[in-house]
């Protein structure tokens, strides 16, 4: 069980203090799937960063199976079993996609057991394995690695920040179909940050986080009123809208 207690986190600019996350407490089960979404600029992603670790915590408390991670860095926090996608993913020169995949799963994998990771997420296996993480992938092919590698390993906690982001909806529906898979098990815990009509449907509860603090939390019916009513253009459950753009 994950639980955040009175997470705050402060952007300072040029002097300036911006409060992007606000004094926010909220539980995620053993097994349950939580998506996060809400208006652009609402704190999302940066929720998702200080609880990974990668962006520091100014108040607040975060537990995981009633272990303290507060004070834990990014490595710590991945040993203790939360995997993270990043919206943007890093890339690696100098290092193949078979290589990234075994050292994400924690052991030498088979070319074989590449080649599953890579068709869940709708990469052509023989295409990828030997090629450099680098400038030669595009921003749709390095989305869906990324989130090949967080699935290589089961985690506690899983987190991943717009999985849909730069991807074509082949592979989309392909990713769904993963996310339903985990959820189903009930083995990890699930926290996704998406706009997507899809992966709303298949969420245990929703968050609506606006201005850094939660709108509404609960399941959908509870927490969809307080989504159309958000203050921003966000549309999250507009069907004319297709956040889920031609790969790159």
């Amino acid at each position: 069980m994950l639980q955040i207690k009175n997470l705050s986190f402060t952007a300072s600019e040029n002097g300036a203090e911006t409060h992007i996350v606000k004094n926010i407490s909220f539980d995620v089960n053993n097994g349950e799937t939580i998506v996060i979404t809400g208006p652009n600029g609402g704190g999302k992603s940066s929720l998702a960063k200080v609880i990974m670790g990668i962006l520091p915590a100014n108040e607040g408390k975060i537990y995981l199976d009633f272990e303290d991670l507060t004070e834990y860095d990014i490595d710590h926090r991945a040993n203790a079993s939360i995997g993270f996608a990043f919206q943007h993913p890093p890339r690696f020169k100098g290092m193949t996609v078979k290589r990234l995949l075994s050292l994400s799963a924690g052991e030498e994998l088979t070319r074989s057991q590449c080649c599953q990771m890579l068709s869940n997420v709708g990469l052509c296996t023989n295409d990828y394995l030997d090629r450099e993480v680098d400038g030669t992938l595009s921003g749709g092919e390095m989305k869906r690695l990324e989130i090949a590698t967080v699935l290589a390993k089961p985690h506690k906690l899983c987190i991943f920040d717009e999985p849909e982001a730069g991807i074509d909806l082949w592979s989309f529906s392909m990713l769904v179909k993963q996310f339903e898979k985990i959820h189903q098990e009930k083995r990890q815990s699930l926290v996704i940050i998406s706009h997507q009509e899809r992966l709303i449907q298949i969420a245990d509860r929703i968050m609506v986080l606006d201005q850094g603090e939660i709108s509404a939390f609960g399941k959908r019916e509870e927490a969809l009123p307080g989504l159309m009513h958000s203050s921003d253009e966000c549309c999250c459950l507009s069907k004319k809208q297709n956040h889920c753009k031609k790969e790159a």
